[in-house]
């Protein structure tokens, strides 16, 4: 049996051949075969979630909370001292100085990351400014949002923290920020659909291995992840999805 293993869109360019190379790692330690889908846009992700596509995915949190409990999977797994974080950034040059220094009618560019856009917001609470005081200007990518940002086209950037402290040397330079997160408790996670919970161990002792072997830290730093994963009870899964609740209220 063949499973499809999906990556969430929101991992940055430079990872791909980490999670090339872990969708390997994890054939040969499981004994399972694993067709890595990589979506390039949540959009082409929700199509195949439509479509029953995913056996595997490794999800935002934002996402985790609806695949959950509406979809049928369980999570399992999630990076080690990984937490999702947010940074708001505007242009070096802007004379924005401070969150609060943002005023209704401001230009944010974002990309399609819901849990991204989600604790902005909350940040933004400190500044009284909600969804609907501000334009958005929809992105594909984060790095799309570095360059509108940059050239001063939107007021400030939405970005997931590791990928904005991923951006290049001299993009960082052109960018500054105005505020990071630090929740701690929201990652990403390993789910499984409950159709295939009896493959979890076998796909658990190999995930949880990788990092044992000297040759699997050169894994683990391509994927950004030099902690390697952990196991998430469903205990631990549920805390996060009620938090991910608490913040939509």
């Amino acid at each position: 049996m063949k499973l499809n293993f999906m990556v969430a869109p929101d991992f940055s360019p430079d990872r791909f051949a980490g999670w090339h190379m872990v969708n390997t790692l994890l054939q040969s330690r499981s004994g399972l075969q694993l067709h890595l889908l990589t979506p390039s846009s949540a959009q082409e992700q929700a199509d195949l979630l439509r479509h029953d596509k995913a056996d595997l995915i490794y999800a935002n949190p934002f996402d985790a909370a609806h695949l959950i409990r509406d979809l049928g999977f369980r999570a399992f797994a999630r990076p080690v001292g990984k937490p999702d974080e947010m940074v708001i950034a505007t242009a070096a040059a802007s004379p924005l100085r401070c969150l609060e220094d943002l005023r209704p009618g401001s230009r944010i560019a974002v990309t399609d990351n819901r849990d991204v856009k989600l604790i902005g917001l909350r940040l933004l609470e400190a500044a009284d400014l909600t969804d609907k005081d501000l334009q958005w200007v929809l992105v594909e990518t984060f790095q799309a949002g570095a360059r509108l940002t940059i050239k001063g086209e939107v007021d400030a950037g939405f970005f997931l923290a590791e990928i904005y402290h991923s951006l290049s040397r001299i993009t960082r330079s052109q960018l500054k920020v105005l505020i990071e997160s630090a929740i701690f408790d929201i990652t990403h996670v390993l789910l499984a659909h409950q159709r295939i919970v009896g493959e979890i161990p076998a796909i658990m002792t190999a995930l949880s291995g990788i990092g044992q072997r000297s040759a699997d830290h050169e894994v683990l730093e391509a994927l950004g992840i030099p902690g390697g994963f952990e196991k998430m009870n469903d205990e631990e899964a549920e805390f996060m999805v009620d938090l991910m609740d608490t913040l939509l209220d």
